[in-house]
């Protein structure tokens, strides 16, 4: 801290004052008249409740939210430079564009929250003393601070957070694709299955940090320290399994003989086995035909498989995370233990395959992850979702008659009671 920083008080404000300064801004944002911008610099809200309110642009600078109550409020584009934020329920908040220069978020709670483009850089606030010099304003503690926050299933793509302090912070199944991180201090936390497509770590501490599952492909790791770190199945531009150059003949043409091996009940062409694959750069058509297709254990991360007939498809251990799967047929797929985390599901069939007379063929998903995947409109009747985990998972308008969920964790999801 500066010598010749200088300290500046925080207004209190009741629960009232806040609840008609933010009618006001409604007025303001609407275009109305009686409308104000809400103006909170400097003020203290500790404690107050904010949940579900609007309070995008506004200005927050260096004001108090210790433990304010944030829950899907929305504060897109807003000023929160200097804000201490600490212990806020912000799960769910809309942060998009923020400006989050030096505040102060330990120990928050951002799950679920958006902060698309967001401003985590370290900040300082100035202002003119009273013979015109330029001087520091002194602000809380922990500024630019993440330590033992709660960012899970946070969405962080393009946001900025070089430099901050993240230690013990839980960043486990976050989005942040294109991040900058660069000289982030990482150290111990938790970022199981995290998505780094794209960030910029260089010079990042991650020493004793868990990457396990985390996809790293493209991220810059100059410089990065990973001493201790758990990386365990981390997915980098590396190939994660067989590359597609030691297929017997190009991938098109080894689809059109399984296409043919299909439509003739194997009277001609030749069943396809991908099995150990990395296919994550493959060109796969929309809507091809692949019925008992054989890819246990391959890779799918992010791939197009839209429209794909995959009926009684082996994809046990197969990781389809982010994976297009919208309106695919997996009548009777065998996925048990699949990675399915982020996939989008919608409206596909994972119903059971009918064999003839009344024997049905249902889809396993055993010990398969599912969270936040997407599966609204999709039919799983019969399916087994036995020790699968669905945490997350939209399930909104599915058809789930007779779905087998024992011991699924079924914590948050959306659309079915639990």
């Amino acid at each position: 801290m500066c010598a010749d920083s200088v300290s500046r008080p925080r207004a209190p404000i009741s629960q009232t004052e806040l609840d008609e300064v933010i009618r006001r801004h409604a007025l303001f944002q609407a275009g109305r008249h009686g409308g104000q911008r809400a103006m909170l610099s400097y003020r203290d809200l500790t404690g107050l409740d904010l949940s579900g309110r609007n309070l995008a642009d506004g200005d927050l600078s260096a004001a108090i939210l210790l433990g304010a109550r944030c829950t899907g409020t929305i504060l897109n584009s807003a000023i929160l430079f200097g804000a201490n934020l600490a212990q806020a329920d912000l799960r769910a908040a809309k942060l998009i564009r923020a400006d989050l220069r030096g505040a102060s978020l330990r120990g928050a709670d951002l799950t679920g929250a958006d902060l698309f483009d967001a401003d985590l850089r370290d900040g300082t606030l100035a202002t003119r003393s009273g013979n015109g010099e330029i001087v520091n304003v002194r602000i809380d503690e922990g500024a630019s601070d993440l330590v033992g926050a709660r960012m899970v299933n946070t969405n962080l793509t393009q946001a900025r957070m070089s430099g901050m302090v993240a230690t013990h912070t839980d960043f486990s199944d976050a989005i942040m694709r294109n991040c900058k991180l660069v000289r982030a201090d990482l150290r111990n936390a938790n970022m199981t299955g995290v998505n780094l497509e794209g960030a910029d770590l260089n010079g990042a501490d991650l020493r004793g940090a868990c990457l396990k599952d985390a996809i790293l492909v493209a991220a810059d790791m100059s410089s990065t320290e990973t001493h201790g770190a758990d990386m365990t199945g981390i997915l980098t531009d590396r190939a994660s399994g067989k590359p597609l150059s030691q297929l017997s003949m190009p991938l098109e043409d080894l689809i059109h003989r399984h296409e043919e091996w299909a439509a003739t009940n194997g009277a001609s062409g030749a069943p396809l086995d991908v099995s150990g694959f990395d296919l994550r750069h493959a060109r796969i058509k929309r809507g091809a035909q692949l019925a008992a297709l054989k890819a246990n254990g391959a890779v799918f991360v992010s791939l197009d498989l839209e429209g794909l007939g995959l009926q009684g498809a082996q994809l046990e251990g197969a990781d389809l995370r982010s994976a297009k799967l919208v309106r695919a047929d997996l009548r009777g797929a065998n996925l048990k233990h699949a990675k399915l985390n982020y996939a989008d599901l919608r409206d596909c069939n994972l119903g059971a395959l009918v064999l003839g007379g009344s024997r049905y063929l249902p889809a396993r998903l055993d010990g398969a992850e599912l969270r936040h995947a997407d599966l609204r409109g999709a039919d799983v009747r019969r399916a087994i979702f036995s020790g699968a985990d669905l945490s997350l998972a939209n399930l909104t308008g599915a058809h789930a008659e007779e779905a087998d969920f024992t011991n699924a964790r079924l914590s948050d999801m959306i659309g079915m009671k639990s």
